[in-house]
């Protein structure tokens, strides 16, 4: 790859080259994380993850394929096992707040901020009327953002593993069943959504914090542990989901939030209304809006000592362990007597073993005693390393820094991090806008708050570009569709294959790959050739004279200069590279169809080729290169200064003005660009065609839109 990226002619500093797998890379890494572990940003609790049982590993939800994994086919198991986290919870309102100081794509943010998810809302208990675990707090704990629907709970669902369910299932069979049964769906919040809604009762009840009702309990498969509290209380005329699971298993539904619009359709007979409105049926709190009724139900619940009002966000901290080889190990050493303690700094990096056997039973780190066996660094008594693996975004989430920084051997990062970063512009595909993206934010926060970086954010401006297709189809290795950059650098030239890719589309749209638009992007670089060296052929040009062009050379220079505004435009400020080579395409015709061989026809014409090969040498650099030797110049191309357009040049010495009487065209005048407001608008009323339609009728107003309109009211 990197031999083509050099003959593809990108100019990549490659004495800063790193690669995330190396150790001397992920040393750093390592050494961060013992940080975080020192301050409590980092930890280990047990969690409900994908387990794959046939590769002994933990999967991603994008890995479960209709309940199974992507690459054994064994049915996937919910399993809950020890994992490692980092508390991106922590910097959860920086994360939200700093996106309004990032020049980024909109659609970018809002996927981001969405899944931060900042809500307000209440946290309420539920006392249980009959315990089943001896020594509790005896009460259900649940977060709502909907405190106005309070009234309307009939029944209250908890997540497979919770420990009422687990509780109530000791003496159950058929219920420990399902309990079973729920170990071995999916765990992401997609899959919940749009599987079958299927429960059983627990047999206990709770009672309503404001009511004293009793509410029944059941267990649902659509509540997650690792989400909140791992309860819901469920408001079946106010919530889709809860309507869907009351519908199934004949619970009971209670409007009690009617539309505040009498219009607006809230029949919970055929589904959920969910929008708030004002509240019916809920006892002193009926009439109200449901924004009133927020702070009415949360200030009883506080003053009665069973609620308060909360602020949560549905970002969960990131798991970052993995029970898989590839990766950099984790520096932990599991002591003897169940401490976790980081490696020394002096043990770092702890390097992944190269000399491993692999086979169909899970990570051979966990089979290799030279590996695992160390020493308590506090005691010295007999201890062993952790055996799970960094999640590869650890890898991806610093690499930008590093790179600031290479060569460095004694720190992670040194004071060229502080001078180059933030990253003026990074670019990079919108699938990373939750993953990558968010992580990376993380990362450079815990980086600054380590003294390591100053700025608060890792990228000042983002682009995010599309895919390549090809045939429709996304271009990938496993689908075969790729195609060689270097059969099409030896058939056309690394030239043609950057300009072809940078006129196909603009950059934040997919690309669809034609051979035939490879071949149109050779044709261009060919013309422009041949105009170039036709032209030096006839020898050295003067500058031109710009007080004495004729009308064709001002007309030919004008476009000069405004193609170079344009192209300073879309490529500085807009990154649409494919209309800043389009607007050069047309200048380029409108230079062969320029006719004259005089000094200051060649002047003129030597100056609008200058501008091409300037404004072409970022996109295609070779063929510049030498053409600007061909013009004539004894400097290489890349010390020269972008071109600057000459405002005086892109003044037209006459413009068109469109005549409409009472909006309708009328007349097209020529006039001059100078001319002032009241001679427009008597050139307009003196017009034959205009005299037509105007004659012996009232003026009632004319209009006059400088360079560009006169609107005649009659």
């Amino acid at each position: 790859m990197r031999g083509q990226l050099q003959r593809l002619g990108f100019g990549y500093d490659w004495e800063r080259e790193l690669a995330t797998c190396d150790p001397d890379y992920y040393r750093w890494e390592q050494w961060l994380f013992t940080r975080m572990l020192a301050k409590g940003l980092a930890y280990k609790k047990r969690a409900v993850v994908n387990w794959d049982p046939v590769d002994q590993t933990v999967l991603a939800n994008e890995q479960v394929i209709d309940g199974r994994g992507w690459r054994s086919g064994a049915l996937v198991e919910r399993r809950e096992i020890p994992q490692w986290f980092l508390r991106i919870t922590d910097y959860a309102e920086e994360l939200l707040s700093e996106l309004d100081n990032v020049d980024w794509p909109e659609p970018v943010k809002i996927m981001q901020r969405n899944w931060i998810g900042k809500s307000r809302g209440v946290e309420a208990q539920f006392s249980i009327e009959r315990g089943l675990i001896e020594g509790s707090e005896e009460t259900l704990d649940i977060y709502t953002t909907r405190p106005d629907t309070l009234m309307g709970v009939t029944y209250m669902a908890v997540a497979a593993e919770h420990p009422l369910a687990v509780a109530a299932a000791e003496n159950h069979p058929q219920l420990a069943a399902f309990l079973e049964e729920c170990t071995r769906s999916a765990v992401s919040e997609a899959a919940m959504e749009t599987m079958e809604k299927r429960g059983m009762p627990l047999g206990v009840n709770v009672l309503h914090p404001v009511t004293g009702a009793p509410v029944p309990v059941w267990v649902a498969n659509f509540v997650l542990m690792s989400y909140g509290t791992g309860a819901v209380m469920a408001v079946p005329a106010h919530d889709q989901r809860d309507w869907e699971f009351a519908r199934a298993h004949d619970l009971p539904i209670v409007q009690v939030i009617a539309a505040a619009d009498e219009a607006q359709d809230c029949d919970v007979a055929t589904a959920a209304f969910v929008e708030p409105g004002v509240l019916v049926d809920s006892g002193k709190y009926t009439g109200l809006t449901s924004a009133a009724a927020f702070d009415a139900i949360a200030a009883d619940l506080e003053a009665a000592e069973r609620g308060a009002r909360r602020t949560n966000y549905r970002l969960r901290d990131w798991l970052i362990s993995r029970q898989r080889y590839w990766g950099a190990p984790i520096p932990v050493i599991n002591t003897a007597d169940g401490r976790q303690v980081p490696a020394p700094d002096a043990d770092l990096p702890v390097v992944l073993p190269e000399d491993v056997e692999l086979d169909e039973s899970g990570s051979p780190l966990k089979k290799m005693p030279a590996f695992i066996e160390t020493v308590d660094p506090e005691t010295g008594e007999p201890a062993e390393r952790e055996t799970d693996t960094f999640d590869t975004f650890m890898e991806s989430s610093w690499y930008y820094a590093r790179f600031c920084s290479a060569g460095n051997d004694e720190a992670m990062l040194d004071e060229r991090a502080r001078y180059w970063l933030p990253v003026d512009l990074y670019i990079g595909g919108i699938e990373h806008a939750i993953l990558h993206l968010l992580y990376a934010r993380f990362f450079h926060k815990v980086m600054r708050d380590e003294g390591l970086v100053d700025s608060p954010e890792p990228f000042g401006k983002l682009l995010t570009q599309g895919m390549v297709l090809k045939d429709g189809a996304k271009m990938s290795k496993s689908k075969g569709n790729t195609v060689d950059p270097q059969d099409l650098i030896d058939r056309f030239g690394a030239d043609t294959v950057r300009l072809f890719t940078m006129f196909a589309a603009p950059p934040e749209q997919s690309l669809e790959w034609s051979d035939d638009g490879v071949q149109g992007a050779s044709r261009f670089l060919k013309k422009v050739w041949r105009a170039v060296t036709g032209f030096a052929a006839g020898g050295a040009a003067v500058a031109p004279d710009v007080a004495r062009l004729n009308e064709a050379q001002a007309e030919l220079r004008r476009a000069v200069h405004n193609t170079i505004e344009k192209v300073s435009d879309d490529i500085g400020r807009r990154y649409t590279f494919n209309t800043a080579i389009a607007a050069q395409m047309e200048l380029l015709n409108r230079i062969s169809k320029f006719s004259g061989d005089s000094e200051q026809d060649r002047a003129v014409v030597g100056e609008a080729l200058d501008a091409i090969v300037l404004m072409l040498s970022p996109i295609v650099p070779h063929i510049c290169h030498r053409l600007w030797a061909v013009l004539g110049h004894d400097t290489s191309i890349v010390e020269e200064p972008w071109p600057t357009a000459d405002p005086a040049a892109m003044q037209a010495a006459s413009v068109q003005i469109i005549v409409q009487v009472n909006g309708k065209l009328r007349a097209r005048l020529q006039l001059p660009a100078n001319a002032s407001k009241d001679a427009v608008e008597a050139a307009a009323l003196a017009d034959e065609n205009v005299q037509r339609f105007i004659d012996g009728k009232a003026l009632r107003k004319v209009i006059v839109v400088p360079g560009k309109l006169v609107n005649v009211v009659v």
